[in-house]
């Protein structure tokens, strides 16, 4: 524990999550509820980035230390592979389908504007580990979570819109392009080392009214169990650190 004082509740700061477009709008068509899906997979990255930002300057202890450093890591991994499956696989289908190129090029460009300062905190926490300065790794996340966020707002409206490319002659059924794209980011090492800070950061129990829980992510049963109450057993003392509950709760951060 890093201070005598009980740890904080976890709080939507400095990053606000971002509502989805079917809570906004109401509507139900594929483009507006695979841009939700995106919003509530952004939301993810926001807590997970809050998680850190509010526990890095409360840590003492040196075990916790080197912990919180493998939930630094992860979570860079997860934000990562997230933009790369997009720019290799999700984008260019979508253009293929469309029949044309580009359409997603603004949120290309918007992805280079905060990956030089993910880049930037896994080389410090590579090089310091545990003894990193919290008010050093801050300061590398403030150099880019206006960008991150910016883009993390931006891109599910984007999605939505392309419903407008979307024709009899050039059909784009974006949920399965999405679904295909997904499942070739997660391989054994990504669902063991990484996947944790996904889930665990997934607040649905209240968010919009809890429409989502249970909803999305789409799991179901043993592989909702697997997913938030087994795989997490690796590695635990790293996702101690996330901001919610297997069941997809605020909780109580760990320091």
């Amino acid at each position: 524990m890093a201070n005598n004082d009980s740890p904080p509740m976890y709080t939507d700061t400095p990053l606000a999550v971002i509502r989805t477009p079917k809570f906004e709008t109401g509507n139900e068509d594929p483009f507006t509820i695979e841009a939700s899906h995106m919003a509530l997979s952004h939301n993810a990255f926001i807590r997970g980035f809050n998680s850190i930002y509010q526990q890095a300057s409360r840590l003492r202890e040196p075990t916790d230390k080197s912990d919180f450093v493998g939930y630094c890591q992860a979570w860079i991994e997860c934000v990562k592979t997230h933009h790369h499956y997009e720019e290799t696989d999700l984008f260019p289908n979508i253009n293929k389908a469309a029949g044309t190129t580009g359409l997603m090029a603004d949120a290309v460009q918007e992805h280079e504007l905060f990956y030089g300062g993910m880049d930037r905190m896994k080389a410090y926490l590579d090089e310091t580990g545990a003894e990193f300065s919290a008010a050093d790794l801050i300061s590398i996340m403030d150099s880019f979570k206006e960008p991150l966020h910016s883009h993390l707002k931006a891109e599910p409206p984007a999605i939505v819109d392309l419903a407008r490319y979307n024709t009899e002659q050039n059909p784009i059924d974006i949920m399965a392009i999405a679904a295909a794209a997904g499942k070739k980011q997660i391989g054994f090492s990504f669902f063991l080392n990484t996947v944790p800070v996904f889930f665990l950061n997934m607040e649905t129990a209240t968010f919009e009214g809890g429409m989502w829980h249970g909803v999305f992510p789409p799991l179901k049963g043993f592989a909702r169990t697997l997913v938030n109450n087994v795989v997490p057993m690796w590695h635990s003392g790293r996702w101690r650190f996330a901001s919610c509950t297997p069941d997809g709760e605020y909780k109580q951060l760990a320091v």
